[in-house]
């Protein structure tokens, strides 16, 4: 279980951006992070993934205390991180992000694994170059197959969303389930998006920089959209915090 303790964190300036988040994510589960503009979701995000340090509070990954690791150990411990824009380097091919991500070799079997998972035939994408040619789908589900090949136990994906269209939207719905199937893997998804928020296990609200309403998406989404915590995020309009 990765559980998150009474996080807080405050800017250079001083101005609180996260004040107080709980929650717990188990493996096999998907927990749909969501709630207005600036509320505090892609700071958690960071959080979790050690990018920026908290002033208060903690997390535990499977009962150990984590809060202190830096985002390299925190990694190497099984916590994965995929960005709204997916990294790419000149030259490089699909076969070389999968194998610098898991840090070793990998066989054609584990390749053809991995991009299954998300959906890309190994034969088709193992050589391709990351770049312009692929399209944001494509890149966005290569980004998680980089973080698949690491081993994570749980992975945190900030608006997956970002960039790419319906079609390949409905394809990284189909990945997120997929990986649920499995039952290894814990998913955090910061998303506002209603395709997201119906598969989700649990919904968790943040707003003010605080969790203001945590449930199923059977008792959180009815309502959602109409209530004064996401009166400035309409559904289907992208929200990202600072």
């Amino acid at each position: 279980m990765l559980e998150i303790k009474n996080l807080a964190f405050s800017a250079d300036d001083g101005r609180e951006i996260v004040t107080d988040i709980s929650f717990n994510v188990e493996r096999g589960q998907i927990v749909a992070i969501t709630g207005p503009n600036g509320g505090g979701k892609s700071t958690v995000a960071k959080l979790i993934a050690g990018i920026y340090d908290s002033n208060r509070g903690q997390i535990f990954i499977d009962g150990e205390d984590i809060t202190d690791k830096d985002i390299t150990s925190r990694a190497q411990m099984g916590v994965g991180y995929a960005f709204q824009r997916p990294v790419t380097f000149k030259g490089f091919t699909v076969r070389d992000m999968l194998i610098m991500a898991a840090g070793r070799e990998l066989s054609s079997d584990e390749l053809k694994e991995i991009l299954g998972t998300v959906g890309l035939c190994m034969y088709d994408y193992i050589d391709r170059e990351i770049n312009a040619n692929l399209s944001g789908g494509e890149q966005k589900r290569i980004e998680i197959a980089t973080v698949l090949a690491r081993k994570t136990k749980y992975n945190v994906f900030d608006e997956p969303e970002a960039g790419i269209d319906i079609w390949s939207f409905q394809k990284l719905i189909s990945v997120f389930e997929n990986l649920r199937r499995k039952k290894e893997v814990g998913q955090i998804i910061i998303s506002h998006q209603r395709g997201i928020l119906d598969i989700a296990d649990k919904i968790v609200v943040i707003s003010g920089g605080k969790v203001v309403r945590e449930g199923k998406p059977e008792e959180i989404l009815p309502t959602l959209f109409d209530s004064d915590d996401y009166k400035n995020c309409p559904v289907g309009k992208r929200c990202s915090d600072e």
